[in-house]
């Protein structure tokens, strides 16, 4: 069996098992998705979900967010985490926005990673959950289940994305993988991944499955 060939039973298999898929952030406009994505990082999505909703009725345009004080846009996300460089990027983020594309999220990948705060990871997020273009979004749990799947040998984020890209068709980027991310809480977690349940056990060489 090719490599190619491998990752594509993987992603019948996922497929079968996540039929219905999408990002699980909560989010109205693409700029309030970029926010969100970028409260994100080292933070849940469902305590990303408890905040946005109050943090997008006090500032809900990216002018809002240039024009507003540090001090409050901390306040507002203080509960994600690393609030004071989110609050800066997403400050910074928003008066790019304003100066460069006339209050505008951008819909290319050159574009969005010109942007404080936002690398190929949430660039990524954007374009597929917002604007509906294909993109490989490389987290902390495709990187981990690619690599224990054997899709990649490499654990740079734009190195394993370059690895997917060869063996997913286009039209499939997305959605295989945010089924790498579903599976990925479910089943192949980080410190005990739920291999006896795997669906894909007999497809996986990691060395260290539990039985």
């Amino acid at each position: 069996m090719t490599l190619k060939d491998k990752a594509g039973k993987i992603r019948q298999i996922l497929s079968s098992a996540y039929p219905d898929v999408k990002t699980q952030l909560d989010y109205k406009t693409p700029f309030q998705l970029l926010v969100a994505t970028i409260l994100s990082a080292q933070c849940t999505d469902r305590q990303v979900n408890q905040v946005t909703p109050v943090l997008f009725l006090r500032l809900s345009s990216p002018g809002d967010f240039a024009e507003a004080d540090i001090a409050t846009i901390e306040k507002l996300i203080h509960s994600t985490g690393f609030y004071h460089n989110k609050a800066k990027n997403i400050r910074l983020c928003s008066e790019m926005l304003v100066n460069r594309f006339h209050g505008r999220v951008p819909d290319t990948l050159e574009e969005l990673i010109q942007l404080a705060g936002v690398g190929r990871k949430t660039a990524n997020v954007v374009l597929g959950a917002a604007f509906g273009k294909p993109g490989i979004v490389v987290d902390t749990h495709v990187a981990r289940i690619s690599g224990r799947l054997g899709l990649t040998r490499n654990q740079d984020p734009e190195k394993i994305e370059l690895d997917l890209m060869a063996l997913i068709p286009k039209k499939s980027w997305n959605a295989f993988c945010l089924r790498l991310i579903y599976f990925g809480r479910e089943i192949c977690k980080a410190r005990k991944p739920g291999c006896p349940s795997c669906p894909l056990l007999y497809l996986c060489p990691y060395p260290e499955k539990t039985r």
